[in-house]
């Protein structure tokens, strides 16, 4: 299928690895130039090359702190006029409620809500200008269904939810569509380090640890990076401007709900 956006140009945050990758890849597939951000300067800069080596189009790595005001400044500078933006950023520790003070939820707010604001807020506007604009926010699955040892993010991307849903509808009329993307259980180094402490909890070798974390996915196995990407371009191609304020899950069937 042609998503149609070939020769636009996008922001994805946190993109050096993992899902942010994921959804850098599939985009420069279809065609679109690339700002690449990421804390990490030698890994984002291979995943810069190696995307453009493959796909062919302009791709600009900035290296940056994107939860700081000083790296979203330099990182937005350096992005000049987006049409798409995907918003990325690790969730906060897991825990207990009575681990967590003041300063805890707000570096939590800081990462998974107030940043992909502030991100929207610089570049919405440019976006409505010119009557065309993608914003993909990656959340996490537990806004459908609160995961307890994830009370910070459970917090931060509920809020963030929250400003999505009104904000999208304000601005899909002028052509701008804002979604969520929200995912279960993928296999990335982040999975590597949930399945070593179930390893090391239950004391079973690491082909037993994944095991049990598929055993509660109905899909019977982890989610790809590519999947993600490809679900991740598709909000961002011409065919999705009828999508506005969804949250979508990608997780195997894993969040037992309803609606």
């Amino acid at each position: 299928m042609d998503l149609g956006i070939k020769g636009r140009r996008a922001l994805v945050c946190a993109s050096s690895k993992g899902l942010g990758r994921g959804c850098a890849e599939a985009l420069a597939e279809a065609g679109v130039d690339l700002v690449l951000n990421a804390r990490g300067a030698d890994a984002l800069q291979q995943t810069a090359d190696a995307i453009r080596e493959a796909h062919g189009v302009n791709v600009t790595a900035v290296a940056a702190d994107i939860t700081s005001a000083e790296g979203r400044a330099e990182v937005l500078d350096a992005a000049g006029e987006i049409d798409i933006l995907v918003t990325n950023a690790g969730g906060p520790p897991p825990g207990l409620w009575s681990d967590w003070g003041h300063d805890d939820f707000i570096k939590a707010l800081e990462a998974n809500m107030l940043t992909p604001i502030a991100l929207m807020s610089a570049t919405l506007p440019k976006m409505i200008d010119r009557g065309w604009g993608r914003v993909v926010n990656i959340t996490s699955q537990s806004v459908k269904a609160p995961i307890p040892q994830l009370g910070l993010s459970n917090a931060a991307r509920t809020g963030l939810t929250g400003y999505v849903a009104g904000t999208a509808r304000q601005v899909a009329a002028k052509g701008v569509n804002i979604n969520n993307l929200l995912p279960g259980s993928h296999d990335t180094d982040r999975i590597v380090a949930l399945e070593t402490a179930v390893s090391k909890a239950q004391n079973v070798s690491m082909e037993e640890a994944r095991k049990i974390r598929w055993s509660g996915i109905p899909a019977g196995r982890y989610g790809t990076v590519k999947e993600f990407g490809a679900m991740c371009a598709f909000l961002c191609s011409q065919h999705a401007g009828f999508i506005v304020g969804q949250n979508i899950l990608l997780d195997g069937g894993q969040t037992n709900a309803t609606i």
